[in-house]
């Protein structure tokens, strides 16, 4: 019998049998699924297995001028190493990090732009460009933003690649009460017309030990944002005054009712010997959070600690040989 998994906004269900994809298929039709044989993710409207018996999907809603951001279509491939290809109709555009781009149709064209692209930032003229790429110079991202627009016919795809191991998390803004707060470098693309701005932390000892520093990413509009996170990400739904203890590193998000402050680990043997730091951040409800398993600084710290130019050595694993086992297989020079 064919197990099936589900993905819905970058959670992902399984393995499940027919009748159980089917139902949680029932509950949540606009996710994506797969199963063996299938070379790819697909949207679950698009399987017959599944779609049989769901209800058909609502019109789009009727063209707003006052809408913030372009509607745009996605799917998200891969597993460890993913990329986000966005759907482009005739007219509209995506916005995405400098060196994002993993593939683009011919009738896509790019433009760089000075700033986020945000209709508020461009309408402000110089003064506006110029306070966008302030807000994202200090918050990691690059003082430029390309927009990648659709001026042929039909459909046309453009896709962004992360630029390490993790998870592509898509999200509405218009879902999350248009802001979320996110760590820096987060942003990797969206739809053009959502805001890159700044959040400080308020407090001092949450900005100097909250392992994000005083400034966050804050990302408000109401179209699509597409995050990126190390590992694999899980999603909490905190209750008014519910508070998660969580790595300092592993804060990848979370509503602006949230409320993100530090507290030590414990006594001083904790903190000196329990491996996980001095403080650990304290988030409380209400509002969602999402946590990632693998913090960039984490596998960058443990690569940094194994590279022989770095100070670290070779514990010759899996070689009777040790050292000289890596001088025989090439690792070593001499």
């Amino acid at each position: 019998m064919a197990q099936w998994y589900l993905s819905f906004n970058g959670e992902r269900v399984g393995p499940l049998d027919e009748a159980a994809a089917r139902a949680e298929a029932a509950r949540h039709p606009e996710g994506h699924c797969w199963r063996e044989g299938m070379s790819e993710w697909q949207p679950i409207r698009s399987v017959g297995e599944l779609a049989s018996g769901l209800r058909a999907a609502p019109p789009p809603p009727p063209p707003s001028a006052g809408r913030g951001a372009d509607e745009i279509d996605y799917r998200i491939v891969g597993g460890d190493m993913q990329f986000v290809e966005v759907e482009l109709d005739p007219g509209e555009s995506a916005i995405a990090e400098a060196g994002a781009l993993m593939y683009k149709a011919a009738s896509v064209e790019m433009d760089t732009v000075f700033g986020d692209a945000s209709s508020s930032n461009q309408g402000g003229g110089l003064m506006g460009s110029l306070l966008s790429a302030g807000k994202r110079l200090v918050t990691g991202e690059s003082l430029f933003t390309t927009v990648f627009t659709h001026k042929g016919q039909g459909k046309a795809h453009v896709a962004f690649a992360a630029p390490y191991p993790g998870t592509v998390l898509a999200m509405k803004l218009s879902d999350h009460n248009g802001r979320l707060i996110c760590q820096k470098d987060s942003f990797l693309a969206g739809a053009k017309g959502v805001s890159l701005g700044i959040f400080f932390q308020k407090k001092i000892l949450t900005g100097l030990f909250g392992g994000e520093g005083f400034i966050m990413q804050k990302l408000e509009g109401d179209g699509w944002v597409f995050v990126h996170a190390g590992g694999t990400v899980v999603e909490r739904e905190l209750a008014a005054g519910e508070r998660l203890d969580v790595d300092t590193g592993c804060v990848v998000a979370f509503h602006d009712s949230v409320n993100m402050d530090v507290r030590p680990v414990g006594g001083i043997k904790s903190m000196l010997f329990g491996g996980e730091g001095v403080f650990l951040a304290t988030l409380t409800g209400p509002g969602k959070v999402w946590l990632q398993s693998l913090p960039f600084s984490r596998m960058a710290g443990r690569m940094l600690a194994a590279a022989p130019q770095g100070g670290g050595t070779n514990r010759g694993e899996g070689s009777v040989l040790g050292g000289l086992g890596g001088l025989l297989s090439g690792d070593r020079g001499f």
